[in-house]
């Protein structure tokens, strides 16, 4: 089987690194995706690899124990009251520990902003050997794949190659990106795209101020082939990208538990793969 699965930070949320290492093995997966950056998030942990030494001493420990390898850290936003300065020592720690990725997303509207600002994590991300992957987020600053897109053209054009398209399954389908455009793109120029969010959601888009656009996205998420996302017709001719299951489910959780939640979102995604000849 080629293709691999990381276990994202959000599908089990308020894990700590160690166990969500643990649980990532004991599941299955090849990879771990981690939060060392932080939300500020009301209640929500913060990991911080740069701050905490031996927090940074027990991750790599627990990396190096069970055997699993850290994919990607996250999350690198931009937003105008964010200090990007501040991810540079998050990105040397996640180099230490393996990661070859990190995970971005862009929360304003100012086009000139964000660009330069997103050249900026790139160039900070390349001194680390890291690639930049850029998610749009449908109740974000971009939003859907057209916009990604210019942002990779400007900074590519400016000599900046770490900047992959990051397409997460939820989001496209909320954001009305049609299959096709992600697999014409794909076909044309497939190093665009980096890794890819796993989840499935609700056939039907709720309107941008519905509650249900922001409490399915954090913790009403589907395993895949439960909802009406087409995540085959997104990914056709994405075959090979790395998948991080992202699928935060909170009655999932309470009934399973992390391990149950965690296992449960790989055994569906590896079924849904292998019906769909994504593997």
């Amino acid at each position: 089987m080629s293709r691999k699965f990381s276990l994202a930070y959000l599908t089990i949320p308020g894990i700590c690194p160690q166990d969500q290492i643990r649980i990532a093995a004991e599941a299955g997966y090849d990879f771990v995706s981690l939060r060392t950056i932080p939300m500020y998030l009301p209640g929500e942990p913060e990991y911080l690899m740069d701050r905490d030494p031996q927090l940074f001493k027990e991750t790599k420990a627990a990396l190096e124990h069970y055997n699993m390898k850290l994919m990607d850290i996250e999350l690198a936003r931009v937003r105008e009251d964010l200090d990007i300065a501040d991810f540079e020592k998050a990105f040397e720690k996640g180099k230490e520990l393996g990661a070859t990725d990190v995970l971005s997303s862009i929360w304003s509207k100012d086009k000139p902003f964000y660009i330069e600002r997103m050249g900026q994590i790139c160039e900070m991300a390349k001194k680390y050997d890291l690639m930049v992957n850029l998610e749009f987020v449908t109740f974000a600053g971009v939003t859907n794949l057209a916009e990604a897109k210019e942002v990779q053209d400007a900074l590519r054009a400016n000599g900046i190659s770490n900047l992959k398209i990051m397409v997460d399954t939820l989001h496209a389908h909320r954001s009305f990106v049609k299959p096709e455009e992600i697999s014409a793109l794909a076909k044309a120029e497939p190093d665009r795209f980096g890794f890819i969010h796993l989840c499935d959601g609700p056939k039907a888009v709720p309107a941008m101020d519905d509650p249900e656009m922001l409490g399915v996205a954090r913790g009403a998420r589907l395993y895949p082939g439960e909802g009406g996302a087409d995540i085959a017709g997104m990914l056709k001719e994405l075959k090979t990208n790395p998948i991080s299951i992202e699928l935060p489910n909170f009655e999932q959780m309470k009934a399973h538990g992390a391990d149950g939640h965690a296992r449960r979102c790989l055994e569906t995604a590896k079924q849904y793969f292998a019906e769909h000849d994504l593997l």
